[in-house]
Order: C-alpha cells, then structure tokens, then sequence
C-alpha cells in the first residue's frame, strides 16, 4: 500500500508543476487576441481620457492589462511553492514532517485562492468584452483591413485551466491525509509488534 501511495505521491507533486505551468502559459495567452483584435481600434492609454474610442467597449483590453499581470506574478509565487514542494522532499519522503504539511497545504490553498479569484476576474472581463459594439467593430476592422476577433475562447479557457489546478490541489490534500492513515496504521503495527515480544 504504501508503494502506490508513494508513486501517487510524486505523481501529484510533478502534476502541480505542471499545472503550474499551464496556468503560466495561459496567462501569458489570455490578452494575445485582445491584442490582435483590439488594440489597433484603441488610442494611447495615456490619451484614452481624451481621445475617441472608434470601437466602443473595447477599453477592456486595457482593463484587463492589470489584472493579467497580477495573474502572471500569483503564479510565479505558485510555482515557486511547487518547488517547495520538492525542497521539502514531498515528493519523495515516507513520513511526512511538519514541514511537508506547510509545502502541502500552501500550495493546496494558493492553487485554490487564484483559481476562484481569476474566475471571478475572468467572467467580469468576459462580460465587458461582450458589450463591445461588434458591429461597429466588424466595420471599423474590414475599413482598415484588420482582424476582427469576436472570439471568447481565452475567456472561456479558464474554466479547464482552473478546473487542473483545483483538481491537482484537492489530489495533494486528498494524499496527505491518505498518508497520514498510512502513517497511522504502521505506527499501530510497530507498536502491536513490540507489544508482542
């Protein structure tokens, strides 16, 4: 038993990584269409106060830039708590230790954390991209031989984005308290096994 649980183990610690990294790439990707769709409609931001918008609604690409570059920062601290992972051997240790509950339980909790708040961002911004006058847009885009992106797929992209990490999290919490019934049921066997001689 303890030999699966020990393969699971290190599964789940290289399958945060990697959700990690997902979550990466894909804020990396979420504003590439705002980009080629949009920012071409869009004066400088610095002028946006004072300057016409020839797409209304589609200020949201620069509404969004904060929030992305939040996104990016959460999960750069988050692969760095996957790497805690790894520093305090979780991936690989029999007993687990005060310090594997700490890397556990703080990567369990900030994959959790950014997943409810990213979606909450994401579906406010999905819905102010969705007011853009699309056929003002549409217009404007085929005037200037531009592209014209009404596309919600980085929106809606999220939802399996998240849904990994979320699931990697609830694995990593669901090891360890399997780990700790494994733990619990040796120490019986040692201590029935003393008691027997």
């Amino acid at each position: 038993m303890y030999k699966k649980q020990l393969i699971w183990q290190k599964i789940l610690c290289f399958a945060a990584l990697a959700a990690c990294g997902i979550v990466f790439l894909y804020a990396l990707g979420l504003s590439t269409d705002l980009f080629d769709g949009l920012f071409y409609t869009l004066p400088e931001e610095a002028k946006l106060a004072t300057s016409k918008v020839n797409v209304p609604g589609a200020e949201v690409y620069y509404d969004i830039q904060p929030f992305n570059r939040q996104l990016l920062n959460n999960t750069i601290v988050l692969l760095l708590a996957g790497c805690f992972l790894f520093m305090t051997n979780t991936h690989s240790r029999r007993k687990y230790y005060i310090s594997n509950t700490i890397s556990t339980f703080a990567f369990a909790g900030g994959g959790i954390a950014v997943s409810l708040w990213g979606h909450e961002q994401i579906s406010a911004y999905k819905q102010q991209f969705l007011q853009i006058d699309f056929e003002a847009y549409q217009k404007y885009a085929t005037r200037r031989r531009k592209e014209y992106i009404d596309s919600t797929f980085w929106f809606d992209a999220h939802y399996l984005v998240f849904a990994l990490l979320v699931l990697v999290c609830l694995a990593l919490v669901a090891n360890y308290f399997w780990k700790l019934y494994l733990m619990r049921a040796e120490k019986k066997l040692i201590e029935a096994g003393k008691g027997g001689l």
